[in-house]
């Protein structure tokens, strides 16, 4: 038994050395978006998938018109000025930080007394059109994503994903409490719970700082095994010289007690950050994706805020007068005032898990909705979905196995002489109501670099290795964490059986 466990940390080790390096560093990058934001990529050395073309991956997310012959379009790529046609463009990115994480763009639009306001992942932003740059505005509150937009009067809507604020002059603002939905139960998503324990968010930054740590730990024990391992291969090419072997032995005693010692402390930690981590990735996902459970008391979960992390676009129906609220647990309503309880839809439009990307109103009934779902006409009175792509009824399909559609929409937009444009993530800008392609992607915009960050997700979520497996990239994750798992069970028994009652180490067939 303790011979076949030592082989199985020893080899299935050794197998995932280099991937389990790449996850703990990738993860410790994924902790600190804002510190890594002036870090980039270049496109040109990712597979191609990753490459700009088309307007693909979010490259435009919609447009503003801000006056007859200039228009604002922005995404993942900035903000970018354009005339009527789509002629030219030239960057509008003057006072953003540097790095395009900065540039992230969710909203633009022109307040009151034609303010024109930018929502970005690192603030909500006001354009000097003296100075001809953005400024940052300060909030009440310590959000910083701003993932949405709304000018109804005098008055500008701010939504974070965890708070709604409003402004008139974009220096005093009023949050709005946003009163638990009908059938509030103060739970909170497993996947939520389990992502917050996996990154240590569940307990802020010195959450964080700890599942850093054991990222470092990762390393330091996979580093640590591996020079153990090739030292002992070592030693059977310099047994003859008896002095090189006493020192070779000496150093392996040295790095086996360092790796003994501290992946025994540290294993309570390595098994919850590894078997979290398995769960939120697909296939595993699908056994959690629908449970929720009770907040964890005394962390980030317990926020009293029955909404937190939880918004995502906000809208004005000037017909029945109130307010529409896109969530990560649906679409609701709530009168003028915010006095009532939000409520939840009856019939809603399908929305991909990855979040709405859309929400447009289309006529004085209909909503445009779009998510990686596809993008759909929906009526709220009636119910009605109608498949905006399709041109037909939206037919669900039935015991399909992915969370997406067969169109991944990230944006649209809707410009006289231009017409209706919606993006694909993948396959980019598609014109819906003309045979005309949509505008070629301007060497410019299309140079654009990736985020270390986004980076960093790619390859924490599998996603980076897709060009060379395609979909059986979604296996990685489960496997290399039951591969880790084994090794961290299969090491700690070997190191109790053999060393825990010996005052120093003894070296082992590992």
């Amino acid at each position: 038994m303790s011979s076949t466990l030592k082989k199985i940390h020893k080899w299935v080790g050794l197998f995932l050395t280099l991937i389990i390096v790449v996850f703990a560093l990738s993860g410790i990058v994924l902790n600190h978006r804002a510190t890594f934001s002036g870090f980039e990529v270049s496109r040109k050395v990712m597979p191609a998938e990753y490459r700009y073309k088309n307007w693909n991956n979010a490259a435009v997310v919609s447009s503003l018109r801000i006056n007859p012959d200039s228009i604002l379009v922005f995404g993942n790529t900035g903000i970018w000025l354009t005339d009527s046609v789509f002629g030219s463009f030239t960057g509008f990115n003057s006072g953003f930080d540097e790095g395009i994480d900065n540039r992230k763009v969710f909203d633009v639009d022109l307040a009151h007394n034609r303010k024109l306001v930018a929502a970005t992942l690192f603030g909500l932003f006001d354009f000097d059109f003296n100075n001809k740059k953005w400024k940052h505005v300060p909030l009440p509150v310590s959000e910083e994503k701003i993932v949405d937009l709304l000018v109804k009067s005098d008055s500008l809507f701010v939504m974070t994903r965890s708070h709604l604020l409003v402004t008139t002059d974009l220096q005093h603002f009023n949050e709005i409490k946003l009163l638990p939905a009908e059938g509030y139960d103060n739970k909170v998503s497993l996947f939520r719970t389990l992502w917050v324990i996996h990154s240590g968010a569940i307990y802020g930054l010195p959450g964080k700082l700890i599942v850093d740590a054991v990222a470092f730990v990762l390393v330091v024990l996979s580093i640590t095994g591996l020079i153990y391992w090739m030292k002992k291969s070592k030693i059977k090419s310099v047994k003859q010289d008896r002095e090189k072997v006493t020192h070779t032995r000496k150093v392996m005693r040295f790095y086996l007690k360092w790796h003994n010692k501290i992946g025994w402390i540290s294993l309570v930690f390595l098994l919850i950050t590894t078997l979290t981590g398995m769960f939120l990735r697909p296939p595993l996902l699908i056994a959690i994706a629908s449970g929720k459970v009770s907040k964890i008391p005394f962390t980030e979960l317990a926020d009293p805020n029955p909404w937190y992390d939880q918004l995502r676009k906000i809208d004005y129906d000037s017909v029945s007068d109130r307010f529409l609220l896109a969530t990560s647990e649906g679409l609701f309503f709530s009168d003028a005032a915010f006095k009532t309880k939000p409520i939840g839809y009856a019939f809603q439009p399908p929305v991909s898990v990855m979040g709405i990307t859309v929400l447009r109103k289309i006529s004085a009934s209909e909503w445009l909705v779009g998510s990686f779902e596809g993008l759909f006409a929906w009526n709220p009175a009636t119910g009605m979905v109608y498949d905006y792509i399709r041109k037909q009824p939206y037919r669900p399909r039935m015991g399909r196995g992915t969370p997406t559609g067969d169109f991944l929409v990230s944006g649209y937009l809707d410009e006289p002489g231009i017409g209706e444009v919606f993006f694909d993530y993948n396959h980019g800008a598609i014109s819906l109501n003309s045979e005309k392609p949509f505008i070629g992607m301007p060497d410019e915009i299309q140079s654009t670099s990736i985020s270390l960050w986004n980076v960093a997700l790619e390859v924490h979520t599998a996603r980076i290795y897709a060009f060379l497996i395609g979909d059986f990239y979604i296996l990685i994750v489960p496997l290399a964490g039951l591969g880790t798992l084994l090794i961290l069970i299969s090491g700690f028994v070997v190191w109790y059986r053999h060393h825990r009652k010996k005052k120093g180490p003894v070296l082992s067939n590992k």
